[in-house]
């Protein structure tokens, strides 16, 4: 009998799956978000500092979160960079279900931009 988690984990592979053809490699959750990241900033630069990784991973984060009403986009900056305000906070977890956690909503992210 399939459970909710077999399909969750079917749709994570599947997702994995696409992103490989894309980009040739399979990416972690940390690499998706920076992905994610720079889906939503439009930010392209040759180099990318690791400050500037860890503030696109968090524009993911916040971007991801906001369908869930955890977060509200507040605009952007003079630089282009979108501003996030929190709502609500996000379940105390462990490690393993905040990855869960997060991978459930960058797959929302995924079917709700048509990937």
């Amino acid at each position: 009998m399939a459970t909710i988690a077999d399909d969750f984990q079917t749709r994570w592979w599947a997702l994995e799956q696409k992103l490989v053809d894309k980009f040739g490699k399979k990416p972690d959750v940390e690499a998706v978000l920076f992905l994610i990241g720079l889906q939503e900033t439009g930010f392209i630069r040759e180099k990318i500092s690791k400050e500037q990784k860890q503030d696109l991973m968090h524009v993911a984060i916040c971007s991801i979160l906001s369908s869930s009403g955890y977060y509200i986009s507040e605009g952007k900056d003079e630089e282009g960079w979108p501003h996030f305000k929190q709502i609500k906070n996000t379940p105390t977890m462990n490690l393993i279900e905040q990855e869960a956690f997060l991978k459930d909503h960058i797959l929302l992210y995924f079917e709700n931009i048509s990937f």
